[in-house]
């Protein structure tokens, strides 16, 4: 780049003796030159990517327009500002300048495309599960803070600052800020991870190991809300949920959850009612699943009476409650008009009387 500079200036030399007409001259040519970068940009590559089905490349060539021909104007003056040969101390300020509007404007280029990319990898979540709707601020805004960090960095270069200084002083301030921020770092880095590894989803229905049960209804970067069968809401930092042991019972390769009826008979009831009675009281609730079919299993010998368990699928786990109640209400129900008796614990009490001691004699 230095060498083709050089070239230009020895070329303009030889053109127009006069500094400042040589620094008119350079200047026109790189508007020339950007201007025709710029028409080639917008009639020939728009062209191509207008064949194209995504709209990101249309959007790109939009934003990138503007900062191509800036650049190279501000390149033009750069050039001139050397054929001036001005000032030490005004040459350096002047090219300072130039550098730091140019680091802006690609600044303000990269932080629209990131900004462009993340949202296009937001809209693709089955290849993407970390970059999400709800992670999109997260995203955006670590990528700023990188971007600007290194705009940063590029400008103390161009006005000769010595960062080390810089750099030691934020490294220190940042470890301040992570011991002092360490429980919402924890929540947000879950909440990463748990929207990258998808344990639940919104809308599955979750058991914590410490007994709060609910619907998912948002997962966000610091906490996942859940709804329970109360319609009371609760809200659960990320950093907990990563740590705890989740039941998700809308996972799984179903989307149907399992639901048991544990009852018992009495010795001497005819095993094949019983099991015709469950199986006709499960295929006839309208909440149950065909399938799979449901299914009655005899466990084992109880102390009182046989223990007998159906089982069946409903597609809704947020109605199990609802769905045991109706089942266990026609199983007593049919087991009554059947003539099936439940057994209950029964107990044998037997009283006696202590005899009484002979007549003098002593306990």
């Amino acid at each position: 780049m230095n060498d083709m500079t050089q070239q230009l200036i020895d070329w303009v030399s030889t053109i127009a003796p006069n500094r400042y007409m040589q620094a008119l001259i350079v200047v026109v040519v790189f508007l020339v030159a950007a201007k025709i970068v710029n028409l080639f940009i917008t009639r020939v590559i728009r062209r191509l990517v207008g064949r194209t089905r995504g709209a990101f490349d249309d959007k790109l060539i939009d934003m990138i327009e503007q900062p191509i021909f800036l650049t190279m104007v501000f390149i033009g003056l750069s050039i001139a500002t050397k054929l001036l040969a001005l000032p030490e101390a005004a040459n350096t300020v002047t090219l300072a300048m130039l550098t730091t509007i140019v680091v802006f404007i690609w600044t303000a280029f990269l932080i629209r495309l990131t900004r462009l990319l993340l949202f296009t990898i937001s809209e693709l979540p089955d290849r993407f599960r970390m970059v999400q709707k709800q992670t999109l601020p997260l995203f955006n805004n670590l990528a700023t803070i990188i971007i600007v960090a290194g705009a940063l960095y590029f400008v103390f270069i161009a006005w000769h600052i010595d960062i080390t200084a810089w750099v030691a002083s934020a490294g220190i301030l940042g470890i301040a800020v992570s011991f002092a921020a360490k429980d919402t770092l924890s929540n947000l880095f879950s909440g990463v991870f748990i929207l990258a590894d998808a344990p639940y989803k919104i809308g599955d229905f979750i058991i914590l190991d410490s007994g709060e049960r609910g619907m998912v209804t948002h997962i966000g970067i610091r906490s996942t809300r859940l709804l329970t069968r109360d319609d009371v809401e609760i809200t659960v930092p990320n950093g907990v949920m990563g740590n705890a042991k989740i039941t998700n019972e809308a996972g799984g390769p179903y989307a149907s959850r399992r639901i048991r009826i544990k009852v018992g008979v009495a010795y001497g009831s005819d095993i094949d009612q019983v099991r015709a009675v469950l199986m006709d009281v499960a295929e006839n609730n309208p909440a149950v699943c065909k399938s799979p079919e449901p299914r009655v299993r005899f466990r084992s010998f109880g102390d009182s009476g046989l223990d007998i368990e159906l089982l069946c699928w409903i597609d809704e786990p947020v109605l199990s409650g609802r769905v045991l109640d109706a089942l266990n209400t026609e199983v007593y129900k049919r087991f009554l008009a059947e003539g099936i008796e439940i057994p209950y614990p029964k107990r044998d009490v037997y009283l006696y009387s202590r005899p009484e001691p002979a007549a003098g004699g002593t306990d």
